[in-house]
C-alpha cells in the first residue's frame, strides 16, 4: 500500500466517529425538517405568506436565504441551505486542523516527515479527506431531500452545492493552518471564515432587491464574497445552475495552491503570522490556576461578546421594522406572530427571535470553553498544572465557573448594547423590559449546553468537540426556526432553546428555565465529580 494511501488511512480511521456524527446528523436534519416543512406548509398559498414576510421584513433574511419563489423545493432550499451549510463548514475547517496544524503542535508532523511520506503527502491525504468527507456529505443531503419527496435533480444540485462549499472551507482551513501557529489560533480563523461567510451572505440577502410580489430576491454583492453565498447562488429546484459552484472550486484551487507554496518554504511548526511574544514574567493573575483559565478563554468571550453586542443593537435599533411592516404588510402580520411567537405580539416575537440568535452565541461561547478544557488535556499542558497541588475536580470546576462568567458577559454586552440601540431609535417605551427579559433568558439554556459538554468531556473526552458542536447546531436550528419550518411538537421539545422562558403576552413562564437552569447545574456537577477518577486521555 502506498505512503498516501496509509496517510488516508489512517485519517479516516481516527475520524470516524466525528464525521459519522457531524455527516449523519446533518443528513437527518436535512430529511426531518424537509418532512417538517412539507407536512406544514404543503399549502402554496401558505409559504406564499411565509415568503411575502421574509421579504417584507428582510431581516429575516439574514437567518434564511433568499427567497425564490413558491415551490416546495425552492421553499426548503430557501429555508435551510443556509445553515445546512454552516454545519458543513464547521466540520471541514476542524478536521483539516486537526490533521495539520495540531499535528505540527503536537510534533507528530515532525515525525512522519523524517518518512518516505515527507511534508506534502501528509497534507495532500488531509485535502482528499476533506473532499472525501464533504462529498459524502452532499450525497446524503441530496438523497435525504430525495427521501422526503423533493424533486430529484434540485436536491442532487442542493448536494453538489453543499459539497463544493465544504471543499471550499476545507481549503480555507488549510490556509489558516499555514497563517497561525497553534492549532486553536487556526481553529478560531476558521470559525470566523465559517461564520463570516454566514454573515456575508446574510447582510447581502437582506440588502437584496425584492421583487414586486416578494417572492423572490436577489441577492446584493456581499452575496458574492461568500462562499454559502454562492452554493446558494445555484437556485436549487429552479433554476439548477452549477456555473456558481466554478467559484467555490476555483478559489479552493488558488488557495491550496498557495498552501503548498508556503508549506515548501516555511519551517516545520512555523507559521506565516509570527506568534506573539509573552511577558518575561507572568502577571499575578496567572499565579493560580483560575487565572489561567481565564486567560486561555478571554480572546473567545471577546469575539462572542462583539458578535451578541451587534446583534443586540440591531435587535433594538430596527424596532421601527415592526410598525413598518404591520403599515405596509397587514397581511403578513398573523402569520410573523405565529411563525417567531406563537401568542407573543409582533414586538415580543421581534425582541425573541433576535435574542434567540445571541442566546445560540452565549451557549456557543460556553462550549468553546469546556472544548477548552478537552484541548487543553489533549495537548498535554493540563498536566503541568495538575502535577502541582491543583486536585482536578477544582481544575474543571474553575472551567465551568469561567464558562458562567463568559455567558454572562456574552449577554450583558448584547444587553447594554440592546439599551444603546434603544436611545439611538424611535423605539417603543417598554422595549427596555422586553430587551431585559429576552436577554435573561436566555441563560438557563447556555447553562445546559456548558453542563452537557463538560459531561461528555468527562465520559468521552474524544468526543468531546465534535458531539458538543453537532447538539448544539441541531437544538439552535430546531429552537430557532423550528417553528417557522412546521417542526413537529416532539421534535422542538428535544431542543433546549425552546424552552426559553421569552416574555409571551401578559407573562413570562420562567418554568422551562428553572429546569433548564437545574439540569445545567446537575449535569457540571456531575462532569466535576467524575474528574476524581477518570485518567487523562491526550491526544486526539
Amino acid at each position: 500500500m502506498s505512503t498516501l494511501a496509509t496517510l488516508l488511512r489512517q485519517r479516516l480511521r481516527r475520524d470516524r466517529l466525528q464525521l459519522a456524527l457531524w455527516i449523519v446528523g446533518t443528513a437527518l436534519l436535512a430529511y426531518t425538517s424537509v418532512a417538517a416543512v412539507a407536512d406544514t406548509y404543503g399549502d402554496e398559498a401558505e409559504r406564499n405568506q411565509i415568503l411575502q414576510v421574509a421579504t417584507a421584513s428582510r431581516t429575516i433574511l439574514v437567518f434564511r436565504g433568499t427567497p425564490n419563489g413558491t415551490d416546495l423545493g425552492a421553499f426548503v432550499f430557501f429555508e435551510l441551505f443556509a445553515w445546512l451549510a454552516l454545519m458543513g463548514g464547521l466540520m471541514s475547517t476542524f478536521l483539516v486542523t486537526r490533521h495539520t496544524r495540531a499535528e505540527e503542535e503536537q510534533s507528530r508532523a515532525e515525525l512522519i516527515a523524517a518518512t518516505p511520506a515527507g511534508r506534502v503527502k501528509p497534507t495532500v491525504a488531509t485535502l482528499i479527506h476533506g473532499v472525501l468527507a464533504n462529498l459524502v456529505l452532499g450525497v446524503l443531503v441530496a438523497l435525504a431531500f430525495i427521501a422526503g419527496g423533493l424533486d430529484a435533480e434540485g436536491s442532487w444540485v442542493t448536494g453538489a452545492a453543499m459539497a463544493a462549499t465544504g471543499i471550499a472551507f476545507v481549503a480555507i482551513g488549510l490556509f489558516a493552518a499555514q497563517l497561525f501557529r497553534t492549532s486553536r489560533g487556526a481553529n478560531g480563523a476558521g470559525v470566523a471564515a465559517v461564520v463570516g461567510a454566514y454573515l456575508l451572505r446574510g447582510i447581502g440577502d437582506a440588502a437584496g432587491t425584492p421583487s414586486d410580489d416578494l417572492l423572490h430576491v436577489t441577492p446584493a454583492w456581499p452575496s458574492w464574497l461568500s462562499p454559502i453565498g454562492w452554493g446558494q447562488a445555484t437556485g436549487a429546484f429552479v433554476e439548477n445552475s452549477l456555473a456558481p459552484l466554478a467559484l467555490s472550486l476555483g478559489v479552493s484551487a488558488v488557495l491550496v495552491t498557495i498552501v503548498f507554496a508556503l508549506q515548501a518554504v516555511r519551517d516545520q511548526g512555523a507559521s506565516l503570522l509570527p506568534g506573539r511574544n509573552g511577558r518575561a514574567s507572568a502577571s499575578w493573575a496567572l499565579s493560580g490556576s483560575f487565572g489561567l483559565a481565564w486567560r486561555l478563554n478571554v480572546s473567545t468571550l471577546i469575539a462572542w461578546a462583539i458578535g451578541a453586542a451587534v446583534a443586540g443593537i440591531t435587535a433594538s435599533s430596527l424596532s421601527g421594522l415592526i410598525d413598518e411592516l404591520a403599515g405596509d404588510a397587514p397581511q403578513v402580520v398573523d402569520t410573523l406572530q405565529a411563525a417567531l411567537g406563537g401568542g407573543a405580539t409582533l414586538e415580543q416575537a421581534f425582541i425573541a427571535t433576535f435574542f434567540g440568535i445571541i442566546g445560540v452565541l452565549a451557549a456557543c461561547c460556553a462550549v468553546q470553553v469546556a472544548i477548552r478544557a478537552r484541548q487543553e488535556e489533549a495537548h498535554g499542558t493540563a498536566e503541568p498544572v495538575l502535577a502541582t497541588a491543583v486536585p482536578r475536580v477544582r481544575w474543571l470546576l474553575e472551567y465551568w465557573f469561567v464558562g458562567v462568567i463568559v455567558i454572562v458577559v456574552v449577554l450583558a454586552s448584547a444587553w447594554l448594547a440592546g439599551l444603546a440601540g434603544t436611545t439611538a431609535s424611535d423605539a417603543p417605551d417598554d422595549l427596555v423590559s422586553l430587551i431585559t427579559q429576552a436577554a435573561l433568558a436566555q441563560l438557563p439554556v447556555a447553562l445546559v449546553f456548558l453542563g452537557v459538554t463538560l459531561l461528555v468531556f468527562a465520559y468521552l473526552p474524544r468526543w468531546t468537540i465534535a458531539l458538543a458542536w453537532v447538539l448544539l447546531g441541531v437544538a439552535a436550528i430546531l429552537g430557532t426556526f423550528g417553528p417557522l419550518l412546521g417542526a413537529p411538537d416532539w421534535m422542538l421539545d428535544l431542543s433546549p432553546f425552546t424552552h426559553s422562558p421569552v416574555p409571551t403576552g401578559d407573562d413570562t413562564d420562567w418554568t422551562g428555565g428553572l429546569w433548564m437552569i437545574g439540569i445545567g447545574l446537575a449535569t457540571a456537577a456531575l462532569a466535576v465529580a467524575s474528574m476524581r477518577r477518570r485518567e487523562l486521555a491526550a491526544g486526539g
